[in-house]
């Protein structure tokens, strides 16, 4: 299928350009979304017609998501979940997870604008990116913890592994002390 593309399109082509994509990609995605027409004549003059009102209004919107951009660009999210003491997640944090956080946060990020390299199923710090515009893309980072403290001691750079292997070690040596003040107290009677 020959489509004229209306945005720029990853790993596709810029706006204007005719390309070949497959029936199922052009009629399932980029025809419903509005990223593309079919590059039929009259389509094609069409598109010649109206493309410089295109490319101001994409412009605009470059010019608004690079606003937005820069003042998400770095930011940090809290998103509270259970997990196992290694630090498991009990499910994931999922691209609607991460949306909510940051319009919780003040911005207004679209579950589809949220791009997860691999599924988030542990805790800590993930590095997530939110591509704003087909040109503009920014990194926010999502900490993933059990209760706000725990959060805020993630943040610090500690991770919850480290804090567990404290703990136990604390604890280890508080059974040790307690055994050898028993075991003085034994051989003193």
């Amino acid at each position: 299928m020959q489509v004229i593309l209306l945005e720029r399109v990853a790993k596709l082509g810029q706006m204007g350009d005719v390309v070949k994509v497959k029936d199922g990609y052009g009629r399932n995605f980029l025809l419903p979304q509005g990223k593309a027409l079919r590059a039929t004549e009259a389509n094609i003059k069409g598109f010649e017609a109206r493309k410089a009102q295109l490319e101001v209004q994409n412009l605009e919107t470059k010019k608004e998501a690079e606003a937005v951009g820069a003042k998400l660009d770095g930011q940090a999210f809290i998103v509270i979940r259970s997990a196992s003491d290694a630090g498991a997640l009990y499910g994931s944090v999922t691209t609607r997870d991460v949306a909510e956080a940051a319009t919780e946060g003040g911005f207004t990020v679209a579950r589809g604008q949220v791009v997860l390299d691999r599924p988030i199923k542990d805790l800590g710090l993930h590095s997530v990116t939110v591509v704003l515009h087909p040109e503009v893309s920014v990194r926010v980072t999502i900490n993933v913890a059990r209760s706000v403290e725990e959060a805020e001691l993630q943040a610090s750079g500690k991770s919850i592994q480290e804090l567990a292997a404290e703990a136990e070690a604390a604890a280890e040596f508080e059974i040790a002390e307690l055994f050898d003040e028993v075991g003085a107290a034994a051989s003193d009677e």
